[in-house]
């Protein structure tokens, strides 16, 4: 079992001096050859695209649990491991590796505020080059699928006062002006959160202050009683507030893989316009 006791979000400062414990394991979602130039000290890599599979024109399928024990195998991650994961692009890329790790079921895992930026701005340690992980054998099993929402999971609760949608792309998305599928806006009854709004430009896209994240959720009616759906264009964008939302203490919460690039671009499925 983890031996590590930390938060689901983790800021710069308190992880410099766990660098050095046996059961963390640094994973760093950037392209290889951004990785190579600069990466934490002993942080592995994970390339974004070796996490997702594409299926068009769901382009950000979850993978199989095959594919994603030989994946979790080859960076040496175990049961013990505590991961903690960033990247340099908003932190969406490693926000999808921890709502993975959190639909088999492996719960020890926190994102680091602001990713790279807001390490480097700390006065974090930087390194080059490449860390060779020793390989694991891990073996992946969906033992959370309580974390995972469907299409047709969500068109058949859509009348459910229980359950609500959060969609957590940009507003032009989700009105339908900016249309990325066959077909633009947005599930009936999903509120918008665009992404971004839960970060704080003036610090490195750390988060905004918890009163504040309560006061934005709550104002759309993102309530903790309330089972939350999360998607975007292809869960990369929304596994980022799901990892919030799980700090925050939502005790629901599903991601949706195919997102809208699924449910845009079928004919079959029920879409509103507008604000």
């Amino acid at each position: 079992m983890p031996t590590l006791a930390l938060p689901v979000i983790i800021e710069p400062e308190e992880l410099q001096p766990l660098l050095s414990l046996p059961k963390l394991l640094l994973v760093d979602l950037s392209d290889p050859a951004n990785y190579q130039q600069q990466h934490l000290p002993g942080a592995v890599n994970l390339p974004f695209q070796s996490l997702i599979q594409a299926k068009p024109p769901a382009m950000g399928m979850l993978p199989d649990e095959m594919h994603l024990s030989l994946l979790l195998s080859t960076i040496g991650l175990t049961p013990e491991h505590h991961v903690v994961a960033y990247d340099r692009e908003g932190n969406g890329r490693a926000s999808r590796l921890l709502w993975t790790l959190d639909t088999i079921g492996h719960s020890a895992f926190s994102l680091l505020d602001g990713g790279l930026a807001a390490w480097q701005a700390s006065g974090g340690a930087l390194e080059s080059g490449i860390v060779t992980p020793t390989p694991s054998h891990y073996q992946a099993r969906f033992l959370n699928p309580d974390a995972i929402a469907d299409l047709n999971y969500i068109r058949h609760r859509l009348q459910d006062p229980d359950l609500l949608v959060l969609d957590t792309r940009s507003a032009d998305e989700y009105s339908g002006i900016d249309r990325r599928a066959l077909r633009a806006g947005h599930i009936p009854g999903a509120v918008n959160l665009n992404w971004t709004d839960v970060m704080d430009p003036q610090r490195q896209q750390r988060l905004l202050p918890e009163p504040v994240l309560r006061d934005l959720l709550e104002q759309r009616g993102v309530t903790q009683d309330k089972e939350i759906v999360l998607h975007c264009q292809t869960h990369h964008r929304s596994a980022h507030t799901y990892v919030v939302l799980k700090h925050l203490g939502y005790p629901r919460l599903r991601g949706y893989a195919g997102s809208w690039s699924e449910w845009g671009n079928r004919d079959d499925t029920p879409i509103e316009s507008g604000t």
